[in-house]
């Protein structure tokens, strides 16, 4: 008995690993090359495939996203004859199995290579600084020539990226030097710029100010004349509307001569000859009240002249 179970258990276990042979499962975005004596059969796409146990091969397992796959730097010499290191980035995705896995080797280690003699027949047409500021342009030669190269691999290259472009360090010393000048000049060049714009500014609306001044006086001086005009207009015209006769002109001069006198800065008063007309009109106003007051009789007496004097300083 023992040996008939020992068989049965071989049998199960050779049954089981067949099933296991025959039922394939491949995941989304994933396919499967199949062999059969060694010979490509078919391709496997996702999800459950049966094959041939014992008989047909899984050869390679390939998965059909993109894949990205960041490459060393690698020395490129411009047209200039300097050594500049570049990062590049590689957006990938496999269209044909099969091709990826018959028509070359390893198709990463070819990209990479082809990605390196395609970078430097691109830098060595070109400056130090034409190749710092054309990434674009450099971005689309080698994504042209890496996607027709890979073409026929299967391999469609989406995106090619330059991750970094370094040059020598006394390179970058230079062009930071360069920079630093560049960035000192500019900013002397705009603070001088700003002083003059002040300085326009300053100096305008000083103008604008001594013109809106000067119109200011002017107008005041004008108002102010045109006021001493207007009183001196309306006195006159209160003079000879009230018909005064030269005894009261006479006794409003005598009552402003105290005024001549005010202040402490007065320290000589000169009385004007006019002062002897102004008195003689005033006695003979006192002389025509005299008789109608009932005093002596007699005219008034003609007054005489009062010389000029000089008053003494007040202390």
């Amino acid at each position: 008995m023992e040996p008939i179970i020992i068989v049965l258990i071989i049998l199960v276990v050779l049954v089981f690993i067949a099933l296991m042979k025959t039922v394939q499962v491949i995941p989304q975005a994933s396919a499967a090359i199949v062999e059969r004596f060694g010979r490509y059969t078919r391709t496997l796409n996702a999800g459950l495939n049966i094959v041939v146990p014992f008989i047909d091969s899984i050869r390679n397992r390939i998965d059909l996203r993109e894949q990205v796959v960041p490459f060393p730097p690698q020395p490129v010499i411009t047209q200039d004859n300097l050594v500049v290191n570049i990062d590049t980035v590689i957006y990938y995705q496999v269209t044909d199995a099969r091709a990826a896995t018959y028509e070359v080797s390893s198709f990463i280690q070819a990209i990479e290579q082809l990605t390196v003699t395609t970078l430097r027949n691109i830098i060595g047409g070109m400056d130090l600084e034409r190749t710092l500021t054309s990434r674009e342009e450099i971005n689309a030669a080698l994504r042209g020539v890496l996607d027709e190269a890979t073409g026929k691999w299967g391999i469609r290259v989406n995106r090619v990226e330059l991750k970094a472009i370094e040059p020598p360090t006394s390179i970058q010393d230079s062009m930071e030097k360069q920079m630093r000048a560049d960035r000192d000049k500019r900013a002397a060049i705009l603070t001088a710029e700003g002083i003059r714009q002040s300085q326009i500014l300053t100096a305008e609306g000083e103008k604008q100010s001594a013109i809106l001044r000067a119109e200011g006086e002017a107008r005041a001086a004008a108002l102010r004349a045109e006021g001493e005009a207007q009183a001196i207009r309306t006195v006159f015209e209160s003079i000879h509307a009230g018909d005064a006769d030269e005894k009261l002109l006479a006794y409003q001069y005598l009552q402003m001569l105290p005024k001549i006198a005010e202040g402490d800065a007065n320290k000589l008063w000169i009385v004007p000859s006019e002062i002897g007309d102004a008195l003689k009109g005033l006695s003979g106003a006192v002389g025509n009240f005299g008789p109608m007051a009932g005093g002596g009789g007699g005219g008034p007496k003609p007054a005489k002249e009062t010389p000029r004097r000089e008053r003494p300083p007040i202390d």
